[in-house]
């Protein structure tokens, strides 16, 4: 049996007893296998797993096999797939679906770092919210996925400047009233809760906007303001205002906010907003051997 496919078929027996020795070691030589056509070069195993789930969600559901098949069948590789869920949510008079499904899919293909970004927000969405069950869901219906990876505020109901810098492994969870200025930066697996901002104190101009870090979480309706550091591992509370540097590992709440005490392990992962300062997330994530790839889970 072909890797890539023995790897598919070791994530159905997790959930049989588990294999995730062999399956971590067949993961890793298939990061980028060479497959048969039409899949091509390179697929990552969360694209065949995408296309696995479309395959028994169509059977599942006759009513929604054309639209699985228009959004993911039809596609031999991740990224037209995704340029064409994109260039459907965002078309208009001006601009039509085909000709973004054109500009998406150049950008993507030329971009290969820009793939491996998206397959790692995909991971995220997946392992992080407790409402998404699939890979192919984060794909094709979660809109804090498909904001994060490009008319935004019209369309999405978030606002995010263009000229932000994002990292990978990013989830918006629900992703409805974000706002993220022009010299915010976001590290690599961050996770940010409805309505948060990411702005500026109206006073400043050139780089005004908050710096955050790797494993950073950020709880709902919590504004971060000015150009901050909040550093790695650290957490800010639900409804917090943050007009100071955060330090790593650290719990901020309040308005203004204010150190409430240490983090272990990495919050950002565990999404857990009552457990900050115990020392259960260090247990957890020892037990669990940090990040556990997702595709254990499906």
């Amino acid at each position: 049996m072909d890797e890539p496919w023995e790897a598919l078929r070791l994530t159905g027996m997790e959930q049989q007893g588990g294999n995730i020795i062999a399956f971590s070691e067949v993961y890793e030589r298939c990061l980028v296998p060479a497959l048969p056509p039409p899949l091509g070069l390179g697929t990552s195993i969360v694209w065949l797993v995408i296309r696995r789930e479309a395959r028994r969600d169509a059977a599942a559901e006759p009513l929604l096999s054309s639209q699985l098949h228009a959004c993911v069948l039809s596609h031999d590789t991740f990224s037209h797939s995704l340029a064409f869920l994109l260039a459907k949510r965002l078309a208009s008079t001006c601009l039509n679906a085909t000709e973004l499904f054109d500009v998406f899919c150049k950008v993507l293909d030329n971009t290969p770092h820009v793939v491996e970004a998206a397959l790692a927000d995909i991971r995220a969405v997946f392992q992080r919210d407790p409402s998404c069950i699939s890979y192919s869901q984060a794909l094709m219906y979660l809109k804090g996925y498909h904001a994060v990876q490009s008319r935004m505020s019209e369309v999405f109901a978030t606002d995010i400047h263009p000229g932000a810098r994002f990292g990978k492994g990013i989830l918006l969870d629900h992703g409805t009233g974000v706002v993220i200025g022009e010299t915010a930066v976001v590290g690599d697996n961050v996770s940010i809760l409805q309505n948060v901002t990411l702005g500026g104190t109206g006073k400043e101009d050139g780089d005004r906007h908050p710096k955050i870090m790797d494993h950073v979480l950020i709880g709902a309706c919590a504004r971060i303001l000015g150009n901050i550091e909040v550093g790695h591992n650290a957490q800010v509370a639900a409804g917090s205002t943050v007009l100071r540097p955060v330090p790593p590992h650290t719990l901020v709440a309040g308005a203004p906010a204010r150190e409430i005490g240490g983090i272990t392990g990495r919050p950002a992962q565990d999404m857990d907003h009552g457990e900050a300062t115990s020392g259960k997330r260090a247990a957890r994530w020892n037990w669990f051997g940090g990040v556990v790839p997702p595709e254990y889970l499906i």
